[in-house]
């Protein structure tokens, strides 16, 4: 397996590698500073063991496909171009075919559905070494999840050929948004990495901001105007209850965030006309006080030891970004960008980098640095960009953007943290404020 990145700021590369060397060495997607060319693979339909499974075989094949082609770093190879065609699961790979399209992977897999329950196989070969990588694998589930096992199967021929883990089975919660900009509706709304399987959580009665997940993917945070004030709330996703985490008359809490033990939440809170972090264990509802300056400290996100959390301050008499320890204490500054204001800062789950929202010279830009601040790196430009959230595996980066004019609309875009590969989340209406999940269990 492949190890983490070489660099923090590594771009995403597949190495050009001759025929001859590819028969004697592993197909390996390599993670280094080039940018190169996307890995050729072809994904056929997948078999269907019973015709009850021959819709669905079609389906979750091109799912599979979809998911990694949308990562830049693979090329599908069209039905089309195929020579030889998969009628069986069991039968031997006739590499020579798949060498002659210039198919560096292969995915072949079989589909059965009885009494409502889905059965997904699958492998992966390396075509010019002529050998599968690794065991296949099995994934049985429900019809109605055929979307998901997908993403599973996507998730694993990812690992196999990066080293990495994948992303694609893994859900964002997003303040969905309709109507002109004068009037906007927002509501919560979880849905698929991809956009799939919209469901909504809250109606839009009132101003809803900044969801956020646990680490269990089970319970997400919010804030929300529904009393005329930002209160934050706490819901449970699977049964939609909810309830307020922290009620102090005549305070404004917003902008929290979970440890990455899920037992406390740290998040700013305003008082007196003063706002300030704070940290709160769920279970007991005892808060301690972070932060003392006499500024805005806000945007609060731990390091996923949970040791450190970086924030948003204009101590300094602008917004730049802060990291101190998770117990409070003085912090230290880490965005040192010549003309430029910092926010949203939030911590790779990695460890290694810090996602931000840089606004310079009249424009917005999603950023990437090192958590001491180091290597500062700025992945996209436009109009409006704000509030990064990234991927499971560090890999990609989803953010709001935002276009001018009395009819400009938020939406939601990915880019990886190469600042290649960018592009618009399908949604059906306009979103922002995106937080991505963890893997699914």
């Amino acid at each position: 397996m492949m190890k983490s990145l070489l660099t923090f700021l590594a771009a995403l590369c597949v190495l050009s590698v001759p025929m001859q060397s590819l028969a004697q060495e592993p197909l390996r997607i390599e993670l280094t500073e080039g940018v190169i060319e996307p890995l050729p693979f072809a994904s056929p339909d997948f078999v269907p063991e019973n015709s009850a499974a021959r819709d669905l075989s079609k389906k979750i094949a091109q799912l599979v496909a979809e998911d990694l082609a949308g990562t830049g770093l693979f090329r599908e190879i069209p039905d089309n171009a195929h020579i030889s065609q998969i009628t069986s699961f069991s039968s031997p790979v006739q590499f020579a075919d798949w060498k002659a399209i210039n198919a560096q992977a292969l995915i072949t897999g079989a589909v059965s559905l009885q009494a409502g329950r889905l059965t997904v196989k699958f492998r992966v070969y390396d075509v010019f070494a002529n050998q599968e990588m690794g065991a296949g694998l099995q994934f049985t589930g429900t019809e109605e999840g055929w979307r998901r096992m997908a993403h599973k199967v996507a998730d694993a021929v990812y690992t196999r050929i990066t080293g990495e883990a994948g992303y694609f089975d893994s859900r964002v919660v997003f303040v969905n948004e309709t109507g002109p900009k004068n009037d906007r509706k927002k509501r919560l709304a979880i849905m698929d990495y991809d956009g799939a399987n919209v469901q909504f959580l809250t109606d839009s009665r009132s101003l809803v901001l900044a969801p956020r997940f646990s680490p269990t993917g089970d319970r997400i945070l919010y804030t929300s105007y529904e009393t005329g004030f930002p209160k934050i709330y706490v819901l449970d996703v699977a049964s939609v209850q909810r309830r307020v985490l922290d009620e102090q008359d005549g305070t404004m809490s917003f902008a929290p965030r979970f440890s990455p033990d899920g037992q406390t939440v740290v998040y700013s809170l305003t008082r007196g006309g003063n706002t300030d972090i704070y940290r709160m264990n769920i279970a007991s509802g005892q808060s301690l006080r972070l932060t003392s300056s006499p500024s805005i400290e806000t945007a609060p996100s731990f390091s996923p030891d949970g040791s450190k959390i970086v924030f948003e301050s204009d101590r300094s008499g602008a917004p730049q970004l802060y990291v101190m320890s998770a117990q409070g204490g003085e912090p230290s500054r880490i965005s040192f960008g010549a003309n430029g204001h910092y926010g949203t800062p939030v911590w790779s789950p990695r460890g290694d980098l810090i996602a931000f929202t840089k606004q310079s010279k009249g424009r917005f830009h999603i950023g990437v640095m090192r958590y001491d601040g180091s290597e500062e790196r700025l992945l996209t430009a436009s109009f409006l960009d704000e509030g990064p959230t990234w991927s499971p595996n560090g890999r990609v980066i989803m953010f709001t953007r935002e276009t001018q004019g009395a009819n400009g609309q938020a939406n939601l875009y990915s880019v990886d943290i190469s600042g290649r590969n960018l592009k618009r989340v399908r949604t059906a209406n306009g979103g922002s404020d995106p937080a991505w999940s963890p893997l699914q269990n």
